[in-house]
C-alpha cells in the first residue's frame, strides 16, 4: 500500500477486509499405471423419429391457445440382446395455457387464462447401430451324465453273469447360468414439431364457460376440441457395465522435453555472460 502499511489479515465478521494469499504446491496423485476397470460403455447413440397423432378436448369452450409447453418423459426404453432392437415406451406432457370467454359484446371478448395438463402417450420399437459391441453370453450347454451299475441277474442266467447298465435310480447333470450386465439408455435430447387445428370453432359463435351463447365481434370463435399432429425427435444413447482395461503409461514428449532443455541453455549462457 502507499503508506507503507501491510495488508491487514482476515477477520471473519468484519467489512472490507483482505483475503490472505495462501500458498500451494503441485501433488503427484499415487496411482496405479495398469489396471482392469468396469464401466459404462457407450454401446450406440440414435436419433429417432416419432410421428404421433390425438385429440385433446377441453372442459369449457376456448377462444384461443396462448402457450403450450412440452416435455418428454420415457418409461421404459431396453435393448433386448442378442439383438439390436431398443423397445421405447413413455408420453410427451403437455401444458396448455388457453383463454376461456367470461363476458363479451360486438366489440370485445373478455377472457380468463386457464391452463390443462395432459399426457400424450407412445410405443415404438427402432434399431441401434453399435459402436461398440455389447457384452452377452447365454447358459452353458446342459449336459447329462450317469454311472455303471452291476446287478445280479434272475434265474434263468449264468450265475457268473450279471447285468451292466446305467444308474437309473438317480439322475446327474451339469449345468450352469451366465449373468450379463443389463444394457440402459441415457436421453440426451429430445424436439417437438407440432400442429393443433380447432375441429369444432365456427366463426361469430362465442360461447362462456357455461356454455351459453355470448354477442361476441363476428371473426371470433369458441372450440372444444383439438387435432395434434406432432413429430418428435429424440436422441438417446444405450450403454452397458463392461471390464476395461486401462494402461496408465505415457508417450514419450520429445518437443516438451527439448522446450525444457532450451531453457536450461539459456539460462546457463546468461552466466556465463555476466
Amino acid at each position: 500500500m502507499r503508506d507503507g502499511r501491510q495488508n491487514k489479515p482476515y477477520y471473519p465478521g468484519k467489512k472490507n477486509t483482505i483475503l490472505p494469499n495462501s500458498s500451494n504446491k503441485k501433488v503427484k496423485p499415487d496411482a496405479i499405471t495398469d489396471a482392469y476397470i468396469k464401466v459404462p460403455v457407450v454401446l450406440g447413440e440414435q436419433k429417432v423419429q416419432l410421428d404421433m397423432t390425438s385429440k385433446i378436448e377441453f372442459p369449457e369452450p376456448v377462444l384461443e391457445i396462448k402457450e403450450v409447453k412440452k416435455s418428454l418423459k420415457v418409461t421404459q426404453c431396453r435393448l433386448l440382446l442378442p439383438t439390436n432392437k431398443v423397445f421405447i415406451k413413455g408420453f410427451v406432457r403437455k401444458n396448455i395455457q388457453y383463454a376461456t370467454p367470461k363476458k363479451s359484446d360486438l366489440y370485445k371478448v373478455v377472457s380468463d387464462i386457464r391452463s390443462m395438463t395432459v399426457d400424450i402417450p407412445f410405443e415404438t420399437v427402432t434399431e441401434i447401430d453399435f459402436i461398440n459391441e455389447p457384452s452377452f453370453n447365454t447358459h452353458p450347454h446342459r449336459r447329462e451324465f450317469t454311472y455303471l451299475t452291476e446287478s445280479k441277474l434272475p434265474k434263468g442266467f449264468a450265475q457268473k453273469d450279471k447285468l451292466m447298465s446305467a444308474d437309473f435310480s438317480e439322475f446327474d447333470q451339469v449345468s450352469g447360468e451366465y449373468f450379463n450386465e443389463l444394457p440402459y439408455c441415457e436421453l440426451i435430447a429430445s424436439e417437438f414439431i407440432e400442429y393443433d387445428e380447432a375441429l369444432d370453432r365456427e366463426m361469430g359463435k362465442v360461447f362462456n364457460q357455461r356454455g351459453h351463447r355470448m354477442d361476441a365481434p363476428f371473426e371470433e370463435g369458441t372450440f372444444t376440441t383439438i387435432q395434434e399432429k406432432m413429430v418428435v425427435y429424440v436422441t438417446f444413447k444405450v450403454l452397458q457395465l463392461q471390464q476395461v482395461s486401462v494402461s496408465g503409461h505415457k508417450k514419450h514428449d520429445d518437443k516438451h522435453d527439448n522446450k525444457h532443455d532450451d531453457k536450461h541453455d539459456h539460462k546457463d549462457k546468461d552466466k556465463r555472460r555476466r
